[in-house]
């Protein structure tokens, strides 16, 4: 493995997330303000060479400015398809290219629902997906610009991917979500057990995520669903959850 990952809170829910790899290279992805994220660049050796979004919303990228004021020589990458939307881009990505940040390879993959155009990176020989606003622990986005057949579809090839993969999300919404969660699979003894971790972490002022796909496959009710009317009505539902 070449690259190392670390949550940045930020905002008043958000997580940008610090990549570092093994031969020095450091990203960011999402920062939606910029003081957090300057600030552990600094903590990690102050150099700083791509910010990688997901997609346009301003508590993803507003941050960027800042940032770039401190560190003029960094790259910003994000989707072609989204590129009028966003800070000027260094490489503009299409779906099922590779981005390379130093020796570790990403996968760009294509997850509109949330958004048009938004997309996630996934490292494989990392272990890495960075979800931006597709799927959060215990949950998935909201359909803003899509549907949710849409974002419903766009999950399945993550959902595909290997147990130990971390989920590095946009968001700390994972409480709330376990409430949600339970109300639909109050029996299910994995997400019980997960509901009491994300309840004491958050009684210490710790992040829930990243999370595993493995744990979120046997608790997160979105990656149960068994097709796109039931992942639909699930969505409806939680849209209106208190």
């Amino acid at each position: 493995m070449t690259l190392s990952v670390t949550a940045i809170p930020c905002l008043k829910d958000n997580y940008a997330w610090l990549l570092r790899g093994s031969d020095g290279t450091v990203g960011l992805c999402d920062p939606g303000e910029a003081g957090p994220a300057v600030a552990a660049v600094e903590a990690a050796g102050g150099r700083l060479d791509w910010i990688l979004l997901t997609h346009h919303h301003g508590d993803h990228i507003d941050g960027v400015a800042g940032i770039k004021a401190r560190f003029p020589d960094a790259r910003i990458a994000g989707a072609l398809a989204d590129m009028h939307r966003l800070p000027a881009l260094d490489a503009t990505l299409r779906p099922g290219e590779e981005f390379k940040l130093g020796r570790a390879r990403a996968e760009v993959i294509d997850t509109p629902g949330h958004t048009h155009g938004h997309i996630v990176f996934h490292f494989p020989d990392d272990r890495i997906l960075l979800a931006g606003d597709t799927l959060f622990s215990l949950g998935c986005g909201r359909p803003i610009e899509g549907t949710a057949e849409e974002l419903f579809q766009s999950i399945q090839p993550l959902k595909a991917l290997p147990d130990a993969t971390l989920i590095c999300c946009g968001h700390e919404y994972t409480a709330d979500n376990a409430r949600f969660c339970l109300s639909i699979e109050p029996d299910n003894a994995d997400l019980q057990a997960r509901a009491a971790e994300v309840e004491a972490l958050r009684a210490a002022d710790r992040p829930t995520v990243p999370t595993t796909l493995g744990d979120e496959r046997r608790a997160n009710v979105f990656l149960r669903a068994k097709d796109a009317a039931t992942f639909a009505a699930y969505r409806a539902a939680k849209n209106a959850f208190r």
